[in-house]
């Protein structure tokens, strides 16, 4: 898993490339975020358009940064996930829960 870390004012993107899942993938993406986090990062767009797949521990780790998030005043979204992981997050009700958006202006739009 690749990701690439950027910033659009007050808001951290992260373009994630490649499936997650349990093991590096997962492991990957929770520590940056942590490490983001403890450096005072508060509001997170996720670009989920290169994540093909995701299993039980990366819906985990965007579960974890949602409520993590939430308690310090700030928010986490995603954006461009495929029809795919779309159904997964569904199927979860997550779909209820995450801020989910088409495109990266929407997600910027809702912070």
């Amino acid at each position: 898993m690749y990701i690439k870390i950027r910033r659009v004012e007050e808001v951290t993107i992260l373009d994630v490339n490649g499936p997650l899942y349990i093991g590096t993938a997962e492991r990957t993406l929770r520590e940056t975020i942590q490490k983001l986090m403890e450096t005072g990062t508060r509001h997170l767009a996720i670009n989920f358009a290169n994540v093909p797949q995701l299993d039980s521990s990366g819906i985990s780790v965007l579960v974890r940064t949602h409520t993590s998030l939430a308690c310090v005043g700030g928010k986490c979204c995603l954006y461009a996930a495929p029809d795919k992981v779309l159904q997964t997050l569904r199927l979860v009700r997550l779909d209820t829960v995450l801020a989910l958006f088409e495109d990266e202006a929407s997600a910027l739009a809702s912070f």
